[in-house]
């Protein structure tokens, strides 16, 4: 597959102006060289329902993809997954992009993701990329959108306030609208109109950074999103079987945490290809179990139950009162390296 051509993002009668650079600080102290981390947990952004309120906070845009750390060290470049599983083989253009970056040494957070002809980041065209949940394929249109610096030029940055990272960010990644790894732009505009930006453009939605906080592992709330459609991921744990539908799925049975437990969320119907469809039936097929994992009083016939092991990513419109999906649709299977969280309810 040839390299995705995209448009500017938001390029029509509604353009974001980016945020003005800033220069790298001259004057910078000479600091003793840090060790370079072999790995660092990733900061987690914390879902809200609407953008934050005050001049501390910086809006990007949010990206549906993949998330990834690029570390360049002196001895090649090392790709991993949120999970800490090593993608590298399957990132080569990201791979070669990153060799070419002159700085020695870094470690960049962001985004993998493909983009469609409007230059909006597409979850199903990233996958189909790699070949599907566990396809072993390598990825010719995927691009690596930073949004952070970790470490750069030997000096760790986990404890130094987003907005220096960000000039360090800057200075190493010129804007351009090509190339396999590329800058994630802070946008110069009010959250709540950027948001409503961001939803009219058909886009996931924003995400919202405190300029002085430090870089943070797990859902410290220093990072915010809010989404235009809700998109979460939920736990596969049986399908109703039809005769009538693509491979033979009515619709995937759902599941949430609560605790340690698991509880039923509902089903989703919509979404998924025929081809699609054979493959999940072949993959659900295998891990039959008698039993539900979960509580369940309902009287649906034709259902089969799985063990709870396949992580599938679903949007969806709103809850029912009874804390139930509404208008689910099916995005695909997560991969097991990506370590996504399974929804928690309350």
């Amino acid at each position: 597959m040839g390299k995705a051509r995209s448009k500017p993002l938001l390029a029509d009668d509604k353009p974001l102006r980016s945020r003005a650079r800033r220069p790298r600080d001259p004057l910078q102290p000479n600091l003793p060289l840090d060790p370079m981390p072999k790995r660092i947990e990733p900061c987690l952004a914390l879902l809200k329902s609407k953008p934050p309120v005050g001049p501390q906070w910086a809006f990007e845009v949010k990206w549906d993809g993949y998330r990834l750390a690029v570390h360049k060290e002196l001895k090649g470049v090392r790709i991993l997954t949120r999970g800490g599983h090593d993608w590298t083989h399957r990132f080569p253009l990201i791979e070669a992009a990153a060799l070419a970056l002159p700085v020695a040494t870094f470690i960049l957070d962001g985004e993998a993701v493909v983009l469609d002809d409007q230059g909006r980041s597409d979850f199903n065209m990233l996958q189909r990329s790699l070949g599907g949940r566990g396809g072993k394929e390598t990825s010719r249109d995927a691009i690596f959108m930073a949004f952070d610096v970790l470490y750069f030029d030997g000096h760790d940055y986990t404890q130094t306030e987003l907005s220096r990272r960000r000039s360090l960010l800057e200075s190493l990644l010129p804007f351009e609208t090509s190339g396999a790894i590329r800058l994630s732009e802070e946008v110069e505009a009010d959250g709540a109109a950027l948001f409503q930006a961001a939803c009219d453009h058909g886009l996931e939605g924003i995400i919202a950074k405190d300029k002085r906080s430090l870089y943070r592992s797990g859902r410290g709330g220093e990072w915010l999103k809010i989404k235009c459609i809700q998109s979460e991921s939920f736990m596969v744990v049986g399908y109703e079987h039809s005769t009538s539908a693509r491979g033979g799925i009515g619709s995937l049975l759902l599941a949430a945490r609560r605790g340690h437990e698991l509880v039923y969320v509902g089903s989703v119907g919509t979404g998924f290809k025929e081809r699609e469809a054979i493959e999940l039936r072949s993959t659900l097929d295998k891990l039959k179990t008698k039993a539900p994992a979960f509580a369940y009083s309902g009287r649906r016939k034709d259902l089969v139950w799985v063990q709870p092991t396949l992580i599938a990513e679903i949007e969806y419109r709103a809850w029912t009162g009874d804390g139930k999906l509404r208008h689910a649709s099916y995005k695909g299977l997560r991969d097991l390296q990506d370590n996504a969280a399974v929804y928690e309810v309350e």
